[in-house]
C-alpha cells in the first residue's frame, strides 16, 4: 500500500466533525443532567434517578468518545511527521493505530446512542402508565 501526505490528511476533516459533534452532545448531556438534578432536589423521583444515571453513563462515554477521536487526529498528525522524516513503514503503522481509534470512538458512539434510547424510555415511562 501506498502512503503519502495525503492519505492521512484525509482523516482531519472527519476527525473535526465528529469531535464538533461529541463536543455538543456533551454540553447538552450536561446540561440536561444540571436540569435534572436540579428538579431531583426539588421533588425526588425515581425516574428522574434512573435518568441521571443513564446520562452520567453517557458523559463517560462522550469523554472516551473525545478521547479516542483526539487520539486518532493526534496518530494521523505523527504519521504525516513521520512521513516526512522518510519513516514509511512506522508511518503506516501508526496510521493504521489511528484508524483503529477512530474505529473505536465510532464504536462507543454507537453505544452511546443505543444507550440514550433508554433515557428516553423512562421518561416516557410514566405516560405508559397514565394510558
Amino acid at each position: 500500500m501506498e502512503i503519502s501526505f495525503t492519505t492521512p490528511a484525509l482523516l482531519f476533516p472527519a476527525v473535526s466533525l465528529l469531535l464538533v459533534a461529541y463536543t455538543n452532545r456533551f454540553l447538552a448531556l450536561g446540561s440536561r443532567i444540571r436540569t435534572l438534578h436540579t428538579q431531583y432536589k426539588s421533588t425526588p423521583d425515581n425516574i428522574l434517578s434512573r435518568q441521571i444515571i443513564i446520562l452520567k453513563k453517557r458523559v463517560v462515554l462522550i469523554r472516551n468518545m473525545q478521547f479516542l477521536g483526539v487520539a486518532s487526529l493526534f496518530l494521523c498528525v505523527l504519521c504525516m511527521f513521520l512521513l516526512f522524516g522518510g519513516k514509511i513503514l512506522l508511518a503506516k503503522i501508526i496510521f493504521g493505530a489511528s484508524l483503529l481509534f477512530m474505529l473505536g470512538s465510532l464504536t462507543i458512539s454507537l453505544q452511546e446512542i443505543l444507550i440514550s434510547m433508554q433515557a428516553l424510555n423512562i421518561e416516557l415511562s410514566d405516560m405508559e402508565k397514565e394510558m
